[in-house]
């Protein structure tokens, strides 16, 4: 979770009467623009806004100016001109106006209307933040954590986001949170993070209710209850929040902490997958492939595996070369099955590197390879997949794709025969090794370990 910029302020409201006569004081003739703006007591007009704000700003007054800048940004009642919003939001921000200094601050860090400066973006987020203007609190406390405009400091980051968060800002109060959760910019405290995120969930915010989720489904700074998870990603849920709308499903699917409903849970990953979310296309395509709270369908299966994979899920990459080889759900095609093993095993995935060192052994969708074989099998066999194990024991015995080793193909053998592999079980005996050569093929067994995918 990174925090981002917030988007410009609306002015405050000031309650108005209606009148007859024009007003002749800026105060009155910002009110009378207000008026215009949001139609109360007159028709509305965004030009006639812009025309009293005007008449107040060049009096001097901030709140007008501050009004009209905004009018120029959004292009109410005037053509949008981002340099003069700058401007106005400067005459007001000069005037000691606590938005438009926020504002300006804004324009500086984005580069709308003026050049980009981080530094004098931050200069003016502290003026504002320093007279308790929470928006300014909450970016300036951003300006810290990724050392925008100032050299970076979590501390920092978390002294202002404390400020935004105790005047009840629900985003700071997530923010915060999770600064808590990881011990960033404070010591981490799992406890004082759950309690951010309720005061900010309590509130109604998505991202506080799934964290607040995770917590009691995890039981970080809670005592582990699902029952509780449950109730917090379905609010997020219900807002559309898309990990909460996952989990949600994977709880449905597990029946952990609720009834299992395989319905419920097909429902919930499509709402998450309908938002762009791999998992949830690559879930969304199991239960379509396996008829799981759905009518099974292989087409729909590999629409959204292919949605997920085209997103980079080395799962889904390997279903759909599955998919292909089989021919389940669209025409059987060798080559894109290999090429989509391919995908997925260069990130690592055992499952697929055995397949595609298969592919190779037999030459099917590549040319027959036995080399590369043996590298796919290997890379796939150092992370202890058992079938690849066994294929590259056999490629010692026999001497297919790299020369013939007796004591490497019994080390082979024994690893997958230690996982429950009867066959290499049954070869690793008929094998004739002298007393050396299962001494150290013993060793090496021994010394083994599985080799993460990243390593």
């Amino acid at each position: 979770m990174k925090p981002t910029l917030i988007c410009f302020l609306l002015a405050a409201c000031f309650s108005v009467a209606s009148g007859e006569e024009l007003p002749t004081t800026p105060y009155e003739q910002s009110k009378l623009g207000l008026r215009y703006a949001k139609g109360e007591g007159v028709a509305k007009d965004p030009v006639q806004a812009v025309h009293w704000y005007r008449k107040a700003a060049d009096q001097g007054f901030a709140w007008a100016q501050l009004n009209l800048g905004i009018c120029l940004v959004r292009g109410d009642g005037v053509p949008q001109d981002q340099v003069q919003a700058v401007g106005w939001f400067r005459k007001a921000a000069d005037l000691g106006d606590a938005n438009a200094q926020a504002n300006l601050a804004i324009c500086l860090a984005q580069g709308d209307g003026v050049p980009q400066d981080q530094v004098q973006a931050v200069g003016w987020y502290r003026k504002a933040a320093d007279q308790g203007l929470v928006i300014a609190q909450l970016n300036l406390g951003h300006c810290f954590f990724h050392g925008n405009g100032v050299p970076k400091d979590e501390a920092q980051a978390v002294n202002w986001y404390r400020k935004a968060a105790d005047q009840g800002d629900d985003s700071a109060q997530v923010i915060l949170g999770f600064c808590f959760s990881r011990g960033i910019g404070v010591p981490k405290d799992a406890p004082q993070a759950v309690a951010w995120y309720r005061k900010a969930a309590d509130q109604g915010n998505p991202g506080a209710q799934f964290n607040l989720g995770v917590c009691f489904e995890k039981g970080e700074g809670v005592t582990k209850d699902a029952v509780l998870a449950i109730h917090w990603y379905r609010k997020a849920a219900e807002q559309g929040h898309a990990d909460a709308q996952l989990n949600l499903g994977i709880l449905y699917g597990q029946g952990d902490g609720i009834s299992q409903d395989k319905v419920k849970a097909a429902s919930w990953y499509r709402k998450a997958a309908d938002q762009g979310m791999a998992l949830a296309q690559l879930n969304l395509g199991v239960c379509y492939q396996k008829g799981e709270g759905l009518a099974k369908d292989d087409v729909q299966a590999v629409f959204w595996y292919r949605k997920a994979a085209d997103q980079g899920m080395a799962l889904a990459q390997f279903n759909l070369g599955v998919c292909y080889q089989k021919g389940e759900g669209l025409a059987k095609d060798d080559v894109q099955a290999v090429s989509w093993y391919r995908k997925a095993a260069d990130q690592g995935m055992a499952l697929a590197q055995f397949n595609l060192g298969v592919c190779y052994r037999k030459g099917v969708g590549l040319t027959k390879d036995d080399v590369q074989a043996v590298f796919w099998y290997r890379k796939a066999a150092d992370q202890g997949e058992v079938s690849a194990q066994f294929n590259l024991a056999v490629s010692y015995l026999n001497g297919h794709g790299n020369p013939r080793n007796p004591v490497l193909a019994h080390m082979w053998f024994e690893l997958a025969a230690a996982q429950g592999s009867e066959d290499a079980a049954n070869l690793r005996d008929t094998m004739k090794l002298s007393p050396a050569e299962k001494a150290e093929s013993k060793r090496l067994t021994r010394e083994w370990r599985p080799i993460k995918a990243s390593e």
